[in-house]
């Protein structure tokens, strides 16, 4: 048997956003879809809703601290595999917990094991050479709108059993897409080397420092956005949105994720600065902000498509940046200040605006601090400028 050819950059793009698809869209986003039916299954308050999005955020806070140490002993390609794999597992195994506090360990195990699949796919696709860069970073990160639509396809129909146990199915039929995606991406990505992201994760020179208003504008998306992803759908069903309303928002919201690589794309290859950043937190607000003005559905549903448009975006405008100011070597470091950064803005917002929402604002008041908080993430962002030019690879 001869050695494995890889497969062009553009199709191991498109097998590394299977990664994305199962830590963000899949582990991650299809929590809000079955918030509803487990808060009434469960007796939660808003509160305890919004904690375990937060012992999710934890998780991944772990998992990205973790991370440099662990790309220099392993690499990134096995660390990606390793995390799929083990996300799939604990996916099923949310249908088979009883209490609080398991849901919390395994909400807690997930977001360490999506840090591991969602940092090291990112590191590899930013390492992909032979097509433009903003292009590849945009499917990888669009591959989570694949997750969210397979998300808004799944969980509904098996909410909807009627012995009121449904989210249990929900849970293991995510646990199976889950996997089946890992496999594709585990033979697709054959061949794609990551012993140089392991060498300069351990050995890189720093810089990600002079990034501040970056880092910080980050930190105020992670806070701001998750509030949005967590408790949407639970404020379209206190709003006597359909089950069949909210599947389409939903899948608009993942096909939204999905263009998004081809919209942005351009914006991300052409600037250096923060600008990226601030037009799309900008853009975000105004997407968070829509369903706290109006329940009108063409009002929702344009939120959804917006906010589905724009905020993986985000996330790739972080890896442009570190990857257009950076030299190759600091990329592992850089990439993982950034997820640091946003999980630690993950750990807060859901709790917060939880929180909020058990007062008499309601979840309307929580979403509208969310968008102000994405507002001052746009401001910041503008403040970073270019970083003077460094060493730059092909």
């Amino acid at each position: 048997m001869g050695s494995t050819r890889p497969l062009p950059p553009l199709a191991i793009a498109t097998a590394l956003a299977l990664g994305a698809a199962v830590s963000l869209g899949l582990a991650r986003f299809s929590y809000a879809l079955l918030l509803p039916p487990m808060r009434a299954d469960l007796a939660w308050s808003y509160l305890t809703a919004g904690a375990m999005n937060t012992a999710n955020a934890a998780g991944y806070l772990l998992g990205a601290l973790l991370m440099p140490r662990a790309l220099a002993h392993w690499g990134a390609r096995p660390l990606l595999i390793a995390g799929s794999v083990s996300a799939a597992g604990l996916l099923a195994a949310h249908g088979l917990a009883r209490a609080d506090n398991t849901l919390y360990a395994l909400r807690l195990l997930t977001g360490v094991a999506s840090a591991a699949t969602f940092v090291s796919g990112g590191l590899l696709a930013a390492r992909l050479t032979g097509a433009p860069s903003g292009l590849v970073l945009g499917i990888y990160y669009g591959g989570t709108g694949a997750g969210i639509i397979a998300s808004a396809l799944l969980v509904p129909p098996l909410v909807a059993l009627p012995d009121g146990h449904g989210w249990r199915w929900a849970w293991a039929a995510l646990g199976a897409v889950a996997l089946l995606a890992t496999l594709v991406a585990a033979r697709a990505t054959r061949g794609v080397g990551s012993a140089a992201a392991a060498a300069s994760a351990a050995h890189g020179p720093s810089g990600w420092t002079r990034l501040g208003f970056g880092l910080a504008s980050y930190f105020l998306f992670g806070l701001g956005y998750i509030g949005y992803m967590t408790f949407v759908v639970t404020l379209l069903r206190e709003q006597q949105m359909s089950h069949g309303f909210i599947t389409v928002f939903y899948g608009a919201l993942g096909a939204g994720v999905i263009a998004s690589s081809f919209v942005w794309a351009g914006l991300l290859q052409r600037h250096r600065s923060g600008r990226p950043m601030a037009v799309l937190n900008g853009v975000l607000t105004v997407a968070t902000v829509l369903p706290v003005l109006s329940t009108h559905p063409l009002a929702v549903l344009a939120s959804g498509v917006l906010f589905g448009g724009v905020f993986l975006s985000v996330v790739a405008s972080t890896t442009a940046l570190v990857r257009h100011n950076l030299a190759a070597a600091a990329w592992p470091a850089g990439i993982a200040a950034f997820t640091i950064v946003f999980a630690a803005g993950q750990i807060v917002g859901p709790s917060l605006v939880g929180w909020l929402a058990d007062g008499a604002g309601g979840l309307r008041a929580g979403l509208a601090v969310s968008a102000g908080v994405l507002a001052l993430g746009a401001l910041l962002a503008s403040c970073q400028r270019a970083l003077p030019m460094t060493e730059q690879t092909p």
